[in-house]
């Protein structure tokens, strides 16, 4: 059984680049300005525009749930947001979750921040939550995404075909999982 509690309990995970802290209020800004860039939009496959106010409600609504963990990723250094994950679709009952994560510019890829965030993440659904499986979607296209995914112990367990139509082309989705077994920490 799962603890729920752990998700409640909003921890802050620190690593050597990132901190992995409460999403909250104070995050509003620049959680907003990472859903304005074109490029995390289409790694995301975000259509729609959000809106600050939308962002606001978001981030003031994040504290004290149960059915769901979401993290804001910051520099330990300067406190720089540098994007967000979630720990989501919490099914006690089967001891799993979905897992998703998004660097808030293009600017932060290819330096390990998300392979970072990604295992202090698992770890914590592992062995404080008492996750036994974490599942993810992925666009085929996001080749570093997938190699990042991989390298935490993710493996491919089937295609969700031409599930994103972006700019007139349509793109597969991957379903991911890693097990608890399986997970390749840090």
């Amino acid at each position: 059984m799962i603890r729920t509690s752990a998700l409640r309990e909003t921890p802050t995970l620190t690593g050597k680049s990132v901190r992995l802290v409460p999403l909250g209020p104070e995050h509003t800004d620049a959680y907003f300005a990472a859903g304005l860039d074109e490029e995390v939009r289409r790694l995301t496959g975000t259509h729609g525009h959000l809106t600050y106010e939308r962002a606001r409600e978001w981030c003031e609504s994040r504290e004290g749930r149960s059915d769901r963990l979401d993290l804001a990723i910051i520099a330990p250094a300067d406190g720089r947001y540098l994007g967000e994950l979630s720990i989501y679709a919490v099914s006690p009952e089967n001891e799993t979750a979905g897992y998703r994560i998004a660097l808030s510019a293009i600017e932060f890829t290819g330096q390990g921040l998300g392979k970072e965030a990604t295992q202090l993440v698992l770890e914590y659904a592992f062995e404080q939550i008492g996750l036994h499986r974490v599942w993810l979607y992925v666009y085929a296209f996001n080749m570093r995404a997938i190699a990042v995914y991989r390298s935490c112990g993710f493996y491919v367990e089937g295609r969700l075909r031409d599930s994103l139509l972006w700019e007139g082309r349509r793109h597969d989705a991957l379903l991911m999982a890693v097990l608890r077994t399986g997970f390749r920490g840090r």
